[in-house]
């Protein structure tokens, strides 16, 4: 399944509550066309859990995946990192075999 380190998850639950999200929301992680390699993540917000969806939890977050984009994210690590270059989310994708600079995209 796809994970999330304990950065990730307080950043999280500062989103969820400064944003005053519905308690039955999810995390939708996913995998789009596009970007400098290929693929691009996708993460967000979601209220919705389709039948066919990959579902796991962390910390009391249910994290939710689509079937495609597991092919491609299973076993990924979301991480949250601030520095002098910014802040974001950032994935560690065991399935990728080439990533961009800036970690945003990928190859398998």
């Amino acid at each position: 399944m796809i994970s999330l380190t304990e950065r990730a998850i307080k950043e999280l639950r500062r989103i969820v509550n400064d944003q005053k999200l519905p308690e039955n929301t999810v995390l939708r992680v996913g995998v789009k066309g596009g970007g400098c390699s290929g693929f691009s993540y996708s993460l967000g917000f979601d209220d919705t859990v389709h039948e066919d969806d990959q579902i796991g939890e962390a910390e009391g977050f249910r994290v939710v995946c689509d079937p495609k984009s597991f092919l491609y994210l299973s076993g990924t690590q979301v991480d949250f990192e601030e520095s002098l270059m910014g802040r974001g989310f950032k994935f560690g994708n065991p399935n990728a075999s080439k990533t961009c600079g800036c970690g945003e995209s990928f190859t398998v």
